[in-house]
């Protein structure tokens, strides 16, 4: 396979919600209906998945050769799940937390038990309070392996590009947290943070209670591998510590591989390795097409650009930004990037102008690339100094942050979000949807 021509691929969940805009467990009766209509259609019933929880679904795609294919392939997978909902008498909410309270239901499944018993239920459970959306960028075939990390037989021009990919998306962490905040509410409350950042990851030293808050080995950022040797051992490292978090939750070793664990997959973290032989990227809120379909195309353009040069990506202390070096991609080292950069990000988002500066270069990397898409992002970049979030622009329509919400209007915004999703997909549902991109203004919950 020609290095230009990686594959790239897309997970986005969704809280299933009715008619009212009242959280829905109809998940399974909604998932098999959407499979009888897939298969009646030709596509695989596999592109929609159970959650953990009964009120989420997941709709995925097949690997995409670019940008443009994998929008193609969303949205029409997208579309499908819209429809079906419709006969239903239920919606998609693609914001990346629920506005009201809720209790998600659990399904009945040992592996979730494990996770739940390891991190403690009241933790876990925050985990069926928000959703994401994971993009794969694909590395060479068989480089990866479940059993050891990377492959003994791969080539080393394979795994330098699998550790230059696995780096580039650590790099990024920030800037998909800032471009993709999609909903300030969480339990009823705004308390000016990233919901899904902070919920799910979760923080001991910013005092973020979340999921993994405890166990940031195997939930939070891991840092840059400086070679193929420290991936390995940081793969083994975070799995040796899950185990040991299960032992101390008086859970036995051998339950966790019974119920499907592995080494891969005992990685929650905002980047990890996946057997399917891809980075996976897991720190983007799920949000609305238009803000998911840029941030297709700005990680398929900014990795293209590293793989097509032979960048090398080299965390570097002093460097806010991304800088070009010859062939070396300068970017900011981990202590700042999971540290002050972060918080900058979690809180003021782009309005902070360190981490507005470090967007701009991201945006500003992967624009040279050009292709479909740039013209978007290129604005996004022009307008970086009035970009409005989609969760700050629903701040702008529903009350201030020390306001509880109402469930009147928690449930008019879940409604307003199910509309704002549905049209969203008529008008970028085309053959060329990057291009329909590009003919959108900078995209704005009140657009």
């Amino acid at each position: 396979m020609d290095v230009v021509k990686r594959r790239i691929g897309l997970e986005q969940e969704f809280f299933l919600v009715n008619e009212m805009g009242e959280i829905s467990t109809q998940a399974d009766e909604f998932l098999q209906a959407c499979h009888l209509v897939a298969e009646a259609q030709g596509l695989k019933p596999q592109y929609f998945m159970p959650e953990f929880v009964k009120n989420m679904v997941e709709i995925n795609t097949p690997p995409a050769y670019s940008a443009t294919e994998l929008a193609k392939e969303y949205l029409r997978n997208l579309k499908l799940a819209i429809a079906v909902a419709r006969q239903m008498n239920l919606r998609l909410y693609s914001q990346s937390s629920y506005p009201l309270h809720i209790m998600p239901v659990m399904r009945d499944q040992p592996n979730y038990h494990i996770q739940a018993r390891t991190v403690g239920y009241d933790q876990f459970l925050h985990a069926g309070k928000c959703t994401g959306t994971h993009i794969h960028l694909e590395v060479p075939p068989g480089v990866i392996d479940s059993r050891v990390v990377v492959s003994y037989n791969s080539k080393a021009a394979e795994r330098e590009e699998l550790l230059n990919i696995y780096n580039l998306a650590t790099a990024f962490d920030s800037a998909l947290i800032c471009l993709t905040r999609s909903c300030p509410f969480y339990e009823g409350r705004a308390i000016g943070l990233a919901m899904h950042t902070i919920r799910y990851r979760g923080s001991e030293t910013f005092d973020w209670e979340g999921v993994y808050t405890h166990l940031q080995s195997v939930g939070g950022l891991m840092p840059y591998a400086d070679s193929v040797e420290s991936l390995v051992e940081q793969q083994f490292a975070r799995y040796h510590a899950w185990l040991s978090a299960m032992e101390k939750a008086g859970i036995e070793r051998h339950l966790f591989k019974e119920a499907g664990g592995s080494l891969l997959k005992s990685s929650w973290n905002p980047i990890r390795l996946n057997k399917l032989g891809t980075v996976e990227i897991r720190c983007i809120d799920s949000n609305f097409p238009s803000v998911i379909i840029a941030i297709i195309a700005l990680l398929e353009k900014a990795a293209r650009r590293v793989r097509t040069e032979q960048l090398k990506v080299i965390p570097t202390e002093e460097v806010y930004t991304f800088q070009l070096s010859r062939n070396h991609l300068l970017v900011p080292d981990f202590q700042y990037l999971n540290g002050e950069l972060l918080y900058a990000s979690v809180t003021e988002g782009v309005k902070h102008p360190k981490v507005k500066a470090y967007v701009d270069s991201v945006l500003e990397f992967a624009i040279t690339e050009g292709g479909e898409g740039t013209k978007y992002l290129t604005k996004l970049r022009a307008e970086l100094e009035q970009y409005q979030s989609i969760e700050a622009g629903i701040l702008q329509e529903f009350p201030a942050a020390t306001a509880e919400l109402s469930r009147e209007q928690g449930l008019r915004l879940v409604r307003e979000c199910c509309d704002k999703l549905e049209a969203q997909v008529s008008s970028l549902d085309s053959e060329h949807p990057l291009t329909a991109l590009d003919e959108l203004t900078v995209v704005s919950y009140k657009s």
